[in-house]
């Protein structure tokens, strides 16, 4: 999710089903029900959400997986002190 996040930011989830096309959101895919990720949601899809990372050149998203399950929404980044703020 590079630049939005980036490896060891800490964050706050609200677990929440209401999630709006452009929220980053925690969740995961039935496919790979092993890896949580930490993606932006694009558009409702079948039962779940169509997900894809902030760095195109990540593809652990819904373009390798399909849609995903949605747990919650981020809402702040809470470490480290220097990027603490809300995460859009």
């Amino acid at each position: 999710m590079v630049p939005t996040l980036r490896h060891d930011d800490h964050v706050v989830v609200h677990r929440t089903r209401r999630i709006r096309p452009g929220d980053v959101v925690v969740g995961s895919f039935p496919a790979r029900p092993d890896l949580l990720v930490v993606k932006r949601a694009v558009r409702r899809e079948g039962g779940g959400w169509w997900l894809v990372s902030d760095n195109e050149a990540v593809t652990d998203d819904s373009r390798r997986y399909g849609p995903a399950e949605v747990y919650g929404r981020v809402v702040v980044r809470c470490w480290p002190p220097r990027r603490v703020g809300i995460v859009q």
